[in-house]
């Protein structure tokens, strides 16, 4: 069983929007056990919540490994499996399922772990049939490309990767938009022109596909894509402000809800947040305890409610939390 702790929400901070219905029930932090917990994706697999994430010393520089923690009510949590390479940081994983039932985890490596020179970066995954015994990671698509996300629709699974090259000094990214049929094999579908785009998460509307894209650089303001079938050509609305750690789902009553981190006063914190998919527009709605090194969201929406996993330094080291929220 993990380290637990209550938080009672007790007047929680809610931004200029929160007329639109949304109520955060608890927040309760669920891991914290290693020097620094963070890179949170969340998950329902066969009547259970799996939360996956990063332990490591710090948010990078040392060999980071993967740990996923299960639970049947989301109060007690334990540790079901972890995923580990001597001298590679194991960073950043992300759960979907696969056309064929199974658990796929998608993640990134960095080689050596110290990134002192950095040799490799790459991208794998690892399937599983319970959340506890994991295939060996197989790596995708090619060195110094981060496939961040798998999104799987009528049988094929979508990805944007960002990739870099080694040799630029000052690192510039670009994006790739990929498929697979069975989470090893990937057919480029589309290259994103707008410079600078990183992490991304797709979601489906029927067969539109939409795209919330982070960027770094300059500009580093965040991207709404939106195309049809075959996913070549796409139509971009810039959001306006910086989103880290971006991901978003829609609900049953055809509203779309975002997470990640914003820049506040030059504070970072996670936000829940309205997104207007029409007009391009981000509107928060509920501020998270956060602060610090902050973000990536997991997302679920179950029996009319919506779970948030996310990572925190706000009450000191980083750690796991999760929130549960009710929009009226």
């Amino acid at each position: 069983m993990s380290r637990l702790s209550w938080i009672l929400l007790l007047g929680v901070p809610m931004l200029a929007a929160s007329q639109e219905g949304l109520k955060l029930v608890e927040v309760r932090k669920i891991w914290g056990v290693a020097p620094h917990n963070a890179f949170t994706d969340l998950i329902r697999y066969r009547g259970e919540w799996l939360c996956s994430f990063r332990e490591g010393k710090g948010h990078a520089g040392d060999a980071g490994r993967i740990r996923i923690i299960s639970s049947t009510d989301t109060r007690e949590w334990r540790s079901v499996a972890v995923l580990e390479r001597d001298n590679v940081d194991y960073r950043d994983p992300k759960l979907s399922i696969a056309p064929d039932g199974k658990l796929m985890l998608l993640a990134a490596a960095a080689v050596p772990a110290t990134r002192n020179p950095l040799t490799d970066h790459y991208s794998f995954v690892c399937f599983s049939s319970d959340g506890r015994t994991w295939t060996q990671p197989r790596r995708i698509v090619e060195s110094w490309q981060w496939l961040w996300r798998l999104t799987w629709h009528q049988g094929t699974g979508y990805g944007v990767a960002y990739r870099w090259d080694p040799q630029e000094k000052q690192r510039r990214y670009s994006a790739i938009l990929y498929s697979t049929r069975d989470g090893l094999a990937y057919t480029k579908v589309a290259e994103f022109t707008p410079p600078n785009c990183s992490e991304a998460t797709l979601r489906f509307d029927g067969d539109t596909l939409y795209c919330l894209q982070r960027r770094d650089g300059v500009p580093n303001s965040a991207l709404l894509g939106v195309s049809k079938p075959p996913y070549r050509n796409w139509e971009w609305k810039d959001l306006g402000l910086y989103f880290g750690g971006p991901n978003f789902i829609k609900l049953p009553d055809g509203r779309w809800i975002a997470a990640g981190r914003i820049i506040q006063h030059k504070k970072a914190q996670t936000i829940v947040a309205r997104l207007d998919v029409e007009q391009g527009k981000l509107i928060p709605l509920a501020t998270l305890p956060s602060g610090g090194d902050t973000s990536y969201p997991g997302l679920v929406w179950h029996e009319g409610r919506l779970y948030i996993s996310y990572y925190s330094s706000h009450e000191g080291k980083a750690a796991i939390y999760l929130a549960i929220a009710v929009i009226d």
